[in-house]
């Protein structure tokens, strides 16, 4: 196989409009997929790890090879709309690690739909260490107040296309994952769920999902404060 063949596996050349066309029908299912997970308690398989004192409830399922981690918490004085103004991928993305490197925006595919780069360093924690992510981020508001912000990765070879893969860095997997954030009764309040769906490629071992589990309460946590401290 000669080295331009090797080059046309690897990537995908694709319209704008084809682009626009996949990412929105497969945004489309994450949102649907996301509210299923939010929508579901005990049932469907979770497994609820630990709820701690502050509320925040952490549970994990798994769906053939993915491991399914899901954090919830009842927040206070906090409508959907001041949530999901800091709960965006990148914002998201800077409470995982204090090494990540780069996150921006790579291109707006519509209004409410846009592509994103999030690059981690050589001390980052493990799945994440010396990565880079091409995601699609997708915010949605449903008629009965809910706010879902969908976001997932793009094929690796359409992600080649739009950004070859520098030498130094691997590029990772996030499945189907993002934010559910439910209007209650309470317009001052909202649940908030947020599900991350991994493809460790082998076994996942344990002090990762501890980790994990810390990195998900974390995530609320420190959004909730950025919540507070942000102007209405």
């Amino acid at each position: 196989m000669n080295t331009s063949s090797v080059a046309c596996s690897q990537s995908w050349s694709i319209s704008e409009e084809s682009l626009r066309r996949y990412v929105h029908f497969a945004s489309e299912s994450c949102v649907q997929e996301l509210l299923m997970s939010a929508s579901n308690d005990c049932g469907d398989g979770w497994k609820i790890l630990l709820t701690l004192d502050n509320g925040v409830e952490i549970s994990k399922r798994r769906s053939g090879s993915l491991h399914i981690f899901r954090s919830r918490c009842l927040l206070r004085s906090v409508s959907p709309q001041q949530f999901i103004t800091v709960a965006n991928a990148i914002d998201s993305a800077k409470q995982w690690d204090p090494d990540l490197v780069e996150a921006r925006y790579i291109k707006d595919v519509e209004d409410n739909l846009s592509i994103i780069r999030l690059k981690f360093g050589e001390n980052s924690k493990a799945l994440f260490r010396k990565r880079e992510f091409i995601v699609y981020e997708r915010r949605e508001s449903m008629e009965d107040g809910t706010v879902v912000v969908a976001v997932a990765s793009l094929p690796k070879e359409i992600a080649a296309g739009l950004l070859p893969k520098p030498n130094n860095a691997i590029r990772g997997l996030l499945v189907q994952s993002g934010w559910v954030v439910e209007k209650l009764d309470d317009l001052n309040s909202c649940l908030v769920t947020y599900v991350l769906q991994l493809d460790p490629a082998g076994w996942l071992p344990k002090c990762f999902v501890n980790r994990l589990n810390t990195k998900l309460v974390m995530i609320i946590e420190n959004l909730r404060k950025l919540v507070q401290t942000t102007p209405p």
